[in-house]
């Protein structure tokens, strides 16, 4: 077995820089011969997604910048080390079947020689590799930045290919199997919202009742959490765009925030969170746990006898999204939506034995959605503890 070496990171990977496109040269809508752009918005958090993406004409010379599937990025500017969320130096995979332009600020890893490019890219997610890049960043207070010197100048040991492509092969077996229960989930997603617009907008029958959506639903309930005590916090970016469970939270002193239980979804307000769809149905709580996070939120809270999932179906329809989005006030950078208003919106209220028929096949849905989300965050605890016992050479493999 060979020894691990410690080795300048340069010598064995180099880092495409992204272009500096000009802003009045993005589109906003894809046209022929354009691409989706890249930007540090999109990788910030360790994935990469097209989330509010813009879409830039593609021409000669951009060959260099063009993203494939499979590729290795890393954020080049962030929060400082001391955040919880969007720190500096973040690596992700580009796992999107479309091509896409790389923006300024986000890095592309290369491998040049005796480097196993998903070992790179799990050597730079390990906590203490990330921790001391982001910790060579400079800026201001509220933007950290790397430079291609900083991470090519790091110091790290590694060990010979064949032991890299060993645990690369063990660390992307269990992305895959993660990757393979998100995309499982979107596809119950998608079939819970079918289930919904089948039965309340394309079979709603005559018997059924002509409401708004407060008669269903409360919107913002009072919950009670003492000041200072430790509560279950959620960050407006932890909440995802395509799931219906949040990305993480954790415990910290309340103060002042919407509150919420097990059962409640959760609405952004904002622009342009509300338009790009950030809900989550709350399912993470301990029993009678009260959690808490942005004033942004909109709590929206299922009354009896509907299934509390149906609340965030609702949440997720297009219709009801494009409603709260119409009635959105504020200035023009920091529109909002309101509870009393979105509470007003239309639908059809079904008799009892439809109800009872609707909450047994989304609790269907939702029992194989928590079961896979279950799976999710144990597979992903496993890669979490193996991950710095690898990269340390700690735990060998041949």
């Amino acid at each position: 077995m060979s020894e691990w070496r410690e080795v300048i990171i340069g010598d064995h990977i180099d880092l495409i820089s992204g272009f500096a496109f000009k802003s009045s040269n993005f589109l906003k809508n894809q046209e022929e011969l354009s691409l989706p752009v890249i930007k540090i918005k999109n990788v910030a958090n360790g994935d990469v997604n097209l989330d509010g993406v813009v879409y830039h004409r593609y021409v000669d010379g951009l060959s260099k910048y063009v993203l494939n599937y499979g590729d290795v990025l890393i954020a080049m500017t962030g929060n400082h080390p001391h955040a919880l969320t969007q720190v500096v130096g973040v690596v992700s995979r580009y796992k999107l079947c479309v091509e896409a332009l790389l923006n300024q600020r986000v890095g592309k890893i290369v491998v040049k020689k005796d480097a196993d490019l998903y070992f790179i890219y799990y050597l730079f997610k390990d906590t203490e590799v990330h921790s001391y890049l982001a910790n060579q960043s400079s800026g201001s207070a509220n933007q950290a930045n790397i430079s291609k010197s900083d991470i090519l100048g790091l110091s790290l040991s590694i060990p010979d290919l064949p032991e890299q492509q060993s645990i690369a092969s063990i660390l992307s077996s269990l992305d895959d199997k993660i990757d393979l229960l998100h995309r499982q989930n979107a596809t119950l997603e998608a079939m819970a919202e079918t289930l919904f617009r089948q039965w309340f907008v394309e079979e709603a029958g005559e018997e059924w009742e002509e409401g708004v959506l407060g008669d269903i639903i409360e919107f913002n309930p009072l919950y009670s959490i003492k000041k200072g005590a430790l509560a279950p916090y959620l960050e407006m970016s932890n909440v995802s765009e395509s799931s219906f469970y949040p990305k993480d939270w954790y415990l910290r002193e309340f103060t002042s925030g919407m509150k919420f239980q097990n059962g409640d979804t959760l609405i952004a307000r904002i622009t342009p969170c509300l338009e790009n769809g950030k809900t989550c149905l709350v399912t993470f709580l301990g029993e009678d746990q009260i959690g808490w996070g942005s004033t942004e939120f909109i709590v929206m809270r299922i009354k009896k006898p509907f299934h509390p999932f149906i609340s965030y179906i609702i949440a997720r329809n297009k219709d009801f999204r494009d409603f709260a989005v119409s009635s959105m006030s504020g200035s023009s950078g920091r529109q909002r939506a309101h509870a009393s208003v979105i509470k007003e919106y239309p639908i059809a209220i079904p008799p009892e034995e439809v109800i009872q028929k609707l909450n047994l096949q989304f609790e269907r849905i939702l029992e194989k959605l928590k079961n896979n989300a279950n799976q999710v965050r144990s597979l992903t605890t496993l890669r979490n503890i193996l991950l710095p016992k690898l990269m340390s050479g700690e735990v060998r493999v041949v």
